[in-house]
């Protein structure tokens, strides 16, 4: 009886050792679940930036603990694609003057990256710009006529550096290669800085998943930047009626001028 009960025992352990790779086949694949802090951003006159908060958890995570760094997280604020002109400046006969200009078609306005850490150690190139993630990898097409076009591959590469260079000392490209953390063995966040020169428009913020250099999932979300108030009011007329809004300011800057004037005078002694 006893050797029949071990034998049992034996087959029945056998069986579950058997079925374990079986069932860790057919746990869930990793996705992302995530979402933005606000999907409109108001511009006041008083306007001087905000933050986007992005926030998410990992479903069906492997993660142990927030220590492990078994996955990594990429958070992207994109703004609206706009046309740009990048010039050169020549010395010519003494004067410093632009000589040669690249007008880029699709140009984004605003481009905020945050990543659990830098960005060549968490996936190869061709991944990085198969997703434009990275300032290597931004969406830029040189167009236009002779006069504005580069005249090779390696001359427009020299103008989009220069390009992103000028962006980032403007602070309308920002990265941050430790800004996504996670707080548990799921749960993570990041916040991007918008600066009070983006330009009003829509925003789009993407988020990817990669686990061992490889995406795993993907979020994407659109933020409205929008005007308010006595904001909204004088840019609505500036456009719509132009000459009426140019006589109004002047109108109103000669009657500030009179008023400081008249309040500030000196009195005679």
């Amino acid at each position: 009886m006893h050797l029949r009960s071990l034998s049992h025992a034996l087959i029945a352990a056998a069986l579950i050792f058997a079925a374990l790779p079986a069932r860790a086949q057919t746990q869930p694949p990793e996705t992302v679940e995530a979402d933005v802090s606000t999907r409109s951003v108001s511009i006041t006159s008083n306007y001087t930036g905000t933050e986007i908060l992005i926030f998410g958890t990992v479903e069906h995570s492997r993660q142990p603990s927030a220590e492990a760094g078994t996955y990594d997280v990429v958070a992207v604020v994109e703004g609206m694609s706009l046309p740009a002109v990048v010039r050169r400046k020549s010395r010519v006969a003494g004067l410093w003057i632009n000589t040669r200009s690249v007008r880029f078609s699709s140009f984004p306005s605003f481009y905020g990256i945050a990543t659990t850490r830098p960005l060549e150690e968490i996936a190869e190139p061709e991944a990085l710009g198969t997703h434009q993630i990275g300032f290597e990898y931004v969406r830029m097409v040189p167009s236009g006529s002779i006069r504005w076009a580069p005249a090779t591959p390696e001359e427009a590469e020299e103008y989009r550096a220069a390009a992103i260079r000028l962006k980032k000392r403007d602070g309308l490209f920002v990265q941050s290669d430790y800004g996504v953390t996670f707080r548990g063995r799921s749960l993570f966040r990041a916040t991007i800085s918008l600066p009070p020169t983006v330009p009003v428009g829509p925003l789009t913020a993407r988020l990817f998943l990669f686990k061992d250099g490889k995406m795993l999932s993907q979020y994407k979300s659109e933020v409205m930047m929008e005007r308010t108030g006595l904001e909204r009011f004088l840019h609505d007329k500036a456009y719509d009626s132009p000459l009426l809004y140019g006589i109004s300011t002047v109108l109103a800057a000669a009657a500030a001028g009179l008023f400081a004037a008249f309040a500030f005078r000196r009195t005679p002694r």
